[in-house]
């Protein structure tokens, strides 16, 4: 009986692969030996990847005939190389010619940072903008967290822009007004003693503010504001606030004895000796008015740590503050906040 087989489905032969071939030189023709060469196509999920030999020649075998590809080349130091879209025939052997690595452009990138000074200069800025209700000034506080030291040239411009502000006269004017009402110190009385009274207020605070706030602060390179601490408890701050008259911020960033205020009320006191009235002078006088400067600026110190920053609607990093502190007879309005 003849039986006959069922013929079987016989699968198509896989078309024959390929081969890519080249050799990584650079724009001068020199060898470019360890480059990486990646395989890849945009049909496929999958890459292969050699290494040049110290030759610069690389070779990928069994690639698939009829599929783009894509060959990239990379070298530290280089710009990537990348062929055009390569499909091979079935069995082909393509060498790939021109295969030139360029010299990488370095893009320098170049921050410029201000210096110390070009930052204590923008903080000065700031602090003379800052004035309490908008009005007094508050030129001598520091709000900023890491502020940069003050030059002397600085320190002299803060002193100077206090000196001549508008509302520091008109303080002075009042608290000679007040001073002539009450008739001291022992000047006449009339326009001529209340330009003496005026004089000798403005004086006080002119000295004080130069000696303890720039020519000593300069020469024992120290901070003359005060360094407001803002958070933690109360007493923390008030302990702050109080020891601040006492011991101060160095230019180095450490703390100091605080030398320059406290030389600068001892100066200033002695300084008016040469104008105040013979019955207003006299060391004793001079140390009393340095007590009473010190404990004024404690208590000044204690408003400016719990007050005056909620007065000062501009106050961003640093402020000085209005000092109504008393000289070493009388209340005089000084717009200083040194410490």
């Amino acid at each position: 009986m003849l039986r006959i087989a069922a013929a079987e489905d016989i699968p198509a032969p896989e078309p024959q692969t390929g081969t890519i071939i080249g050799t990584v030189t650079d724009v001068r023709h020199d060898i470019v030996p360890g480059a990486t060469i990646v395989l890849e196509s945009p049909a496929s999920s999958g890459q292969r990847t050699v290494q040049a030999s110290d030759s610069g020649f690389f070779q990928f075998t069994n690639v698939k005939a009829a599929v783009p590809y894509h060959v990239t080349v990379s070298q530290t130091g280089f710009s990537n190389w990348t062929s055009p879209e390569i499909t091979l025939t079935p069995g082909q052997y393509l060498e790939l010619k021109d295969v030139k690595l360029a010299i990488a452009v370095a893009v320098t990138t170049v921050a410029v940072v201000p210096n110390s000074e070009q930052i204590a200069t923008q903080q000065v800025e700031v602090e003379e903008k800052q004035r309490i209700l908008g009005v007094i000034p508050n030129f001598y506080v520091v709000y900023d967290k890491n502020p940069a030291p003050l030059t002397a040239k600085l320190k002299f411009r803060l002193a100077l822009r206090t000196s001549i502000d508008p509302i520091t006269l008109l303080g002075v004017a009042f608290i000679s007004a007040l001073d002539q009402a009450g008739d001291t110190p022992d000047y006449q009385q009339g326009w001529k003693g209340y330009g003496q009274r005026f004089g000798a207020n403005y004086a006080d605070g002119l000295t004080d503010v130069f000696i303890g706030g720039a020519i000593l602060p300069s020469i024992l390179h120290q901070d003359p504001r005060y360094f407001y601490q803002g958070t933690g408890t109360k007493k923390s701050r008030a302990l702050h606030a109080i020891s601040s008259s006492f011991v101060c911020m160095g230019d180095n960033g450490h703390k100091q004895p605080n030398y320059s205020s406290l030389g600068g009320y001892l100066a200033s006191g002695a300084i008016s000796e040469l104008y105040y009235p013979e019955s207003n002078r006299g060391p004793g006088l001079v140390f009393q008015g340095f007590a009473i400067d010190v404990a004024a600026n404690m208590a000044d110190n204690l408003i400016q740590e719990f007050i005056l920053r909620k007065l000062t609607p501009s106050a961003k990093d640093q402020n000085e503050q209005v000092q109504v502190q008393p000289s070493r007879h009388h209340q005089v309005a000084q717009v200083s906040g040194k410490q």
